[in-house]
């Protein structure tokens, strides 16, 4: 599978670690957040508005580079918003706060549709060919130079705080996963060693989760994660910024992978309850 796969590719992975982090370089502090846009991320934005405040300053020149380097289109009759933008901004930011790494270098374009829209996909037929037709897609990054994403499922996921489910989260972390030239749920590590690790934690619960999700038992972390390692990575990213104590809680080897890889702990932010699962 995917993620075993990665240690066997680690040292090449390894090679092209300078292609996107560097060391952390102390800039002028430059202008800083116009006052309604640091109201924005620290009050209305859910995730955000947990951050602990030391992350929040450093989260700032993160959304600014963000916004700079990065385009927007609307698509399907959306008018863009500042709010639009830095929801979006801001949320993919959090990955970063601590990784000393280039703001999601591959990427130049987010399109971002009112709602869930249509795609045209292609199901591969038994016995050789493929099928032709469309499927609904709440949001994708179907190559590395564009993410797709539906605004109205990013604020309905913003009210229901907690749920687990992120779609700027999900879809910035396959960003993250395809740095390296594949997308298999392995992203760029530090070494072969820290491949080894991974492996050793990620496909056991991987497996555990394709079991459960055969059975209709449903955990802390979505079936769809259960999908390929992939969509697992995208998942449980998602699982970990926004519903940390339960993870951490029935999940403590596959949380620590993901802190060490993300280098924060979102379980210490707040004391605010989950809703809890058997997982």
């Amino acid at each position: 599978m995917g993620i075993e796969l990665a240690v066997r590719d680690g040292g090449a992975k390894v090679s092209m670690l300078g292609r996107f982090f560097r060391k952390r370089v102390v800039e002028p502090p430059g202008e800083p957040l116009p006052a309604s846009w640091r109201d924005l991320i620290g009050h209305e934005i859910p995730l955000c508005a947990r951050l602990p405040v030391a992350s929040k300053s450093a989260l700032e020149p993160l959304v600014k580079r963000f916004l700079a380097e990065k385009s927007f289109e609307g698509c399907g009759g959306l008018e863009l918003t500042e709010t639009i933008k830095l929801t979006i901004a801001a949320q993919a930011s959090v990955l970063l706060l601590a990784r000393e790494t280039k703001v999601f270098p591959l990427l130049r374009t987010i399109l971002v549709y009112p709602n869930a829209y249509l795609t045209k996909v292609a199901t591969p037929i038994k016995g050789g060919g493929w099928l032709e037709g469309e499927d609904i897609f709440l949001g994708e990054a179907p190559i590395p130079e564009v993410v797709i994403l539906s605004w109205n499922h990013i604020r309905s996921g913003n009210s229901y705080t907690r749920s687990g489910r992120n779609l700027v989260l999900h879809e910035f972390a396959h960003q993250l996963d395809r740095e390296d030239g594949s997308m298999n749920g392995a992203p760029l590590l530090e070494s072969p060693r820290r491949y080894r690790e991974w492996a050793r934690v990620m496909t056991p619960e991987f497996e555990r989760l394709e079991r459960r999700a055969e059975l209709g038992r449903h955990t802390v972390i979505d079936d769809y994660g259960a999908t390929n390692p992939a969509e697992f990575f995208a998942v449980v990213t998602e699982t970990f910024f926004e519903r940390p104590h339960t993870l951490r809680r029935h999940h403590p080897a596959l949380y620590r992978q993901l802190a060490t890889f993300y280098r924060q702990d979102p379980a210490t932010w707040s004391a605010t309850p989950e809703p809890d699962h058997v997982a």
